[in-house]
């Protein structure tokens, strides 16, 4: 997460050697717009997402008002096939594991963040669809 994307890109180039990323960007439903930076990192995916206007408390609750950041938000898993996926919802409900936030349309790549609190973070699972494992797969990797 991060209130300034062109100077948290900076800082992953020059401090962590991240060379290339690629990007996806659009509106909330509510009127805010996202846009994600990802790129491929020493067998890891980074997602440095800018939130901004209505629809995106949920990636900006972490960042402090006025001033420049970057701040961890989650940790994500993919799930690779059906069985996972309904495994991992039998298991949310068993165990009633908060869901912070969804997105859920069958489409490029549904996810569940789960509140984590006692860790400090989320905790995400996602699964994509072929266009989703498209998009990961042209990542840059750095």
């Amino acid at each position: 997460m991060t209130n300034d994307l062109d100077r948290a890109l900076d800082v992953f180039r020059g401090r962590y050697g991240v060379k290339a990323f690629s990007f996806i960007e659009g509106p909330s439903p509510e009127g805010g717009h996202i846009k994600v930076a990802f790129a491929w990192a020493g067998g890891q995916i980074l997602e440095i997402i800018c939130a901004s206007g209505p629809g995106f408390d949920f990636y900006n609750d972490m960042l402090p008002d006025g001033e420049f950041a970057i701040r961890f938000h989650h940790l994500g898993f993919l799930i690779e096939d059906e069985a996972g996926w309904k495994q991992l919802e039998r298991e949310l409900a068993d165990g009633a594991w908060p869901i912070a936030y969804s997105t859920l349309t069958g489409e490029f790549i549904d996810a569940y963040y789960i509140e984590a609190p006692e860790l400090g973070h989320y905790l995400e699972y996602v699964r994509p669809f072929q266009a989703g494992e498209a998009f990961y797969s042209a990542v840059p990797v750095s």
